[in-house]
């Protein structure tokens, strides 16, 4: 039996391999970071064959620094960040950027299919929203755009990785119903979405489980990753739902709350959890299993924006000094509140033309209550999320906690208090990675249930809710949700101004 196995995640921001042992605990890893391109104001693209370099580093490197033999690898599994959209040929090139979650170019095109075909999202579970590959394909019919009227086929990162390493032409259910092309109570791709795309079934690869695995990697794909060509990987899924298996939040009342670049929080269902409002998303995982939430487009990015703001000072603030910052005032900063929409907003409004905004400024506010009130912001965007999730019948008894905001125990504190809950933290905050890696293990057949993971997650301490900063943080929230709410149609006057 081999004793490794490798958690492979494309990120929006970087390509991590991961070593585990067979317990989850990490051996070895290396990250590779990628640049985002904005070439226009709303445009968010990458590089698709920089981030296959960076991929194949990864692997490299991780296995050469760990200083494990390819021999004794199980295999690879895939994690990927969802909606991102590629042009490419027959061959496998690239005829367009990889045109991520974060470009809003499509936003009327979104608006069109909100106002005039709303029953799409009861079918794919995608919010009608310019982050979806669906109205990202309208955009490029409506303007002619060159690579959509030379492509062969449309596909996600993890679909062009693997049709080059393996020349597979295969998605994972998960990727797939990220599209809002995906039928997800039928597994199959959604006919009204395609004419209204402009695009053929035959220009989109084949839905599959996330157990499908795949050997014969082509030789230089192989030379470059260090691995052996037959080695197997795993397809996996997107990063959403294999973080909640990578952090043992599978049954009914287990949430997963995940905040690096950007933010989420999920749960398992055994069925789609959809209504009118259109708040949330519910994704296929497996034919009987999918995975609900929101996300939000400002997580870390939030403090990435301080970090630049803040960098006028002699000396560049770090995360650490950040939070040491928020922790020096107290719950609420002095009645300071924040709405963390840098980026627009997915759940659970969908406003693309959302902005940041503080409420509440006074004279006597100062950089360490804009920084608590920024990062209370971003939670709150979170609970907002979670509020929705509730009315639909989830409900949050067991929370745990991945992503980079986990490392900041000030950041964590807030969370416990907000949700009044225990937070559970693993030891590794790889969490994608791992349920990646644990997927891999299932499809081979070397473990016997994805649910015995649980047994399988180095924890880490455990932060426990304040009852006195949870009551704060209930009026707190009142005000944040009837504020962010009221303001919504007024960020599209802005907008509209704007332009």
């Amino acid at each position: 039996m081999k004793s490794y196995v490798i958690g492979l995640d494309i990120g929006t921001t970087s390509a991590k391999s991961v070593i585990f042992d067979r317990e989850g605990h990490v051996k070895g890893e290396h990250e590779v970071g990628y640049p985002l391109l904005h070439p226009q104001n709303g445009y968010a693209e990458q590089d698709p064959v920089t981030i296959e370099e960076a991929a194949l580093e990864a692997i490299f490197v991780s296995k050469e620094t760990a200083g494990i033999d390819a021999s004794n690898l199980a295999g690879v599994g895939i994690s990927a960040a969802m909606h991102s959209l590629i042009c490419i040929d027959k061959s496998g090139e690239p005829l367009s950027p990889s045109i991520i979650w974060a470009d809003a170019r499509s936003a009327d095109q979104a608006a069109f299919l909100k106002e005039n075909h709303p029953h799409l999202y009861m079918n794919s579970g995608t919010p009608l929203h310019p982050m979806s590959p669906l109205s990202k394909l309208i955009w490029m019919k409506e303007h002619l755009y060159a690579p959509h009227e030379a492509a062969d086929y449309f596909v996600s990162i993890k679909e062009f990785l693997l049709y080059r390493w393996f020349g597979e032409k295969v998605v994972d259910y998960s990727i797939a119903a990220a599209t809002g092309m995906f039928n997800i109570k039928e597994h199959h791709w959604d006919e009204e979405a395609l004419s209204l795309a402009g695009i053929e079934t035959s220009q989109l690869f084949e839905p599959v489980p996330p157990t499908h695995t795949l050997k014969g990697m082509k030789a230089q794909a192989a030379g470059k990753s260090g691995l052996s060509k037959d080695t197997p990987f795993v397809i996996g899924a997107s990063d959403g739902p294999l973080a909640n298996l990578g952090i043992g939040a599978i049954e009914p009342g287990e949430t997963a709350i995940t905040i690096g670049t950007s933010g989420a929080i999920r749960q398992f269902a055994t069925e789609p959890l959809l209504d009118e409002k259109q708040e949330i998303f519910s994704y296929s995982f497996t034919e009987d299993l999918w995975i609900t939430g929101g996300p939000s487009n400002n997580g870390g990015i939030v403090l990435a924006w301080l970090q630049n703001l803040w960098d006028g000072d002699q000396d560049a603030y770090s995360v650490e000094q950040l939070s040491e910052m928020a922790d020096s005032v107290p719950v609420g900063a002095d009645h300071l509140l924040f709405l963390p929409y840098l980026n627009g907003e997915r759940a659970p409004f969908w406003n693309a033309e959302a902005k940041g905004s503080f409420i509440g400024l006074m004279p006597t506010h100062k950089k360490e209550h804009m920084t608590r009130a920024a990062m209370e912001g971003v939670l709150f965007s979170i609970l907002h999320i979670g509020k929705a999730l509730e009315r639909l019948g989830n409900n949050h008894q067991k929370v745990y906690a991945s992503g980079g905001f986990a490392r900041s125990s000030v950041w964590v504190q807030m969370l416990a208090d907000m949700f009044n809950t225990t937070i559970y933290l693993p030891k590794s905050h790889q969490s994608s990675a791992w349920g990646a890696a644990w997927l891999t293990l299932y499809s081979l057949g070397e473990v016997e249930k994805l649910a015995d993971i649980k047994s399988s997650i180095p924890m880490d301490k455990e932060c426990k809710p304040n009852p006195e900063n949870h009551a704060k943080y209930q009026e707190l929230f009142r005000v944040y949700e009837a504020v962010s709410t009221d303001l919504q149609p007024h960020f599209s006057k802005l907008h509209q101004m704007n332009n």
